[in-house]
């Protein structure tokens, strides 16, 4: 057999070259990403023993899921990696397209699980298709971005185009009901457009109105009312409506400095719900103390930074697709995490949002991983450019 032959044995050769020969990808990238991969696969085995020792009789039950996971986001992520980004500005209506068709299913076959239909189920796995969805959107509004770029600066049509598109998801995601993921969708694509070079009373006009219909769904809705007022005072109903919070907080307090040490949570004990999903934060925080959670948030910190720079090198070199999807992929890692840090330390009202790469979380560990490989892509493009540009000026010298 002729291993050369295999499509995937040029990208293995490229991850094992020798330190000292000159890479096509972001080993920086990768090695932050490796690094929360692993520090999540840890956190979600130690803080989900418990629970899946009395749901399914095996203690591992949630680590296997992750792994399983894990596994077929890295496989996914490896097709991403040899998609050419131009196929995704090409594709970008079909990818909406499959974004709304997803959230329609989910409406009506979806799985209905704590009063929320948001799973479709395919045989043993269950997906959320709000996850692709935020990926699509983002995808579509690069492309948008680059082929309206004009309009959005000079009026307010190109400007509202793609915010009513958002309203579409926006209402079939609430219908679910799912508020997290359009408040990180409308961040993202208002960031976005800013950069753009939307006008600021665009801006602005279009930030009051998020607000006011963001407090208006709180407001006419029981169930989020309480959410906020219990995250005003968590003491006020310890064992109701402020639970959650309350116990998370407990953790942030037992933490201390250095922490509990690894596996020595009480909160993960049941005391603390979704513990190595939504709130692993705080068990990160009981566990390893002020020094885990620094090297985590510099962790993200990092990501987000480098997905920053990546998505400036693209500008600059005049590949804008390729800069604003970057972007965009920076802006939604960075805002959800400060959604999840703040919601665990009680910061911000309770919203379901993942940790991105170390929450236990089938969609979203799949569909981080793809936007992270895509990112990669772009880096290599960005940097295969670079090269080029070199090459050709050194033929005319």
């Amino acid at each position: 057999m002729n291993l050369q032959a295999l499509p995937w044995m040029p990208r293995l050769q490229q991850l094992l070259a020798r330190p000292d020969e000159p890479r096509d990808y972001d080993s920086f990238l990768l090695l932050l990403l490796l690094s929360l991969l692993a520090i999540g696969v840890v956190m979600v085995n130690s803080a989900s023993v418990p629970v899946a020792e009395r749901l399914f009789g095996n203690p591992l039950h949630f680590t296997i899921r992750h792994l399983i996971y894990l596994g077929l986001g890295g496989t996914l992520a490896v097709l991403v990696l040899n998609v050419p980004v131009q196929r995704w500005h090409q594709g970008n209506l079909l990818l909406l397209a499959l974004a709304v068709a997803g959230l329609l299913a989910v409406l009506i076959f979806g799985r209905t699980v704590n009063g929320a239909t948001r799973w479709l189920a395919l045989g043993p796995i269950s997906i959320q298709p709000a996850e692709p969805a935020k990926l699509f959107f983002f995808v579509y509004l690069a492309s948008y971005l680059v082929r309206r770029h004009e309009e959005v600066r000079e009026n307010i049509k190109g400007f509202a185009k793609p915010m009513l598109v958002l309203l579409v998801l926006s209402v079939l995601l609430l219908l679910q009901p799912d508020m997290g993921t359009v408040i990180v969708m409308f961040a993202t694509a208002l960031v976005l457009l800013f950069l753009a070079g939307a006008k600021l009373w665009q801006f602005i006009v279009l930030s009051l109105t998020g607000v006011s219909a963001v407090l208006f769904l709180i407001v006419y809705s029981e169930y989020r009312w309480r959410r906020v007022t219990a995250f005003l005072d968590p003491w006020a109903d310890p064992f109701g409506s402020g639970y959650q919070l309350t116990q998370s907080l407990m953790a942030f307090g037992r933490g201390g400095f250095s922490g509990q040490g690894l596996g020595n949570s009480i909160q993960k004990l049941e005391y603390l719900p979704e513990a190595h999903n939504d709130f692993i934060f705080a068990i990160i925080a009981e566990e390893t103390g002020f020094i885990g959670v620094f090297a985590v948030l510099a962790l993200l910190f990092l990501l987000v930074a480098r997905l920053l720079w990546i998505g400036r090198q693209a500008m600059l070199k005049q590949m804008h697709f390729h800069g604003f999807l970057a972007l965009a992929m920076a802006i939604w890692f960075g805002f959800q995490t400060a959604v999840n840090i703040g919601v665990a330390s009680g910061v911000l009202p309770t919203k379901g949002l993942t940790l991105p790469f170390v929450s236990s979380g089938g969609s979203s560990l799949i569909i981080m991983l793809m936007a992270a490989a895509l990112v990669l892509r772009i880096d290599f493009e960005v940097r295969m450019e670079g090269k080029h540009a070199i090459n050709r000026g050194g033929r005319s010298t």
